[in-house]
């Protein structure tokens, strides 16, 4: 197999991954894993999937994300690398699903509402 492409979703961040045999490199919007995600954190999510499977040498993975924020792109591009890592090697899908790297966190922003200075707090109510 040449190339599996994926796509990952968290709130408003889209990713779509796609992972070849290589040597371990990772690319985002075409710069380094490091220099997209400074911080160890958002790095340490975007490779576990590959740690989990014990893949981290062996394949290439190069993500387009947009939108959303550093922590949503992050778990995007995560969510992304396990469905790939699954389509590449379905008998990996029972080592990714109890860590919860399959599950679309489906949750979203809630909008504001009309009226109302947030989406659930309240103007001060005055008696007199």
């Amino acid at each position: 197999m040449a190339q599996t492409n994926t796509i990952g979703r968290r709130k408003t961040s889209t990713a779509r991954v796609y992972l070849e045999k290589g040597s371990g490199n990772i690319t985002i919007n075409n710069k380094p894993l490091d220099n997209y995600f400074p911080l160890l954190d958002t790095q340490n999510l975007v490779t576990a999937p590959l740690k989990v499977a014990e893949w981290e040498n062996d394949y290439d993975v190069k993500v387009t994300v947009r939108g959303g924020g550093m922590t949503g792109q992050s778990v995007a591009a995560q969510h992304g690398i396990a469905r790939a890592i699954v389509e590449i090697d379905p008998e990996k899908r029972a080592v990714l699903k109890p860590h919860g790297f399959l599950t679309r966190d489906d949750r979203m922003v809630e909008r504001k509402k009309y009226g109302q200075p947030k989406a659930r707090k309240r103007f001060q109510f005055s008696k007199r």
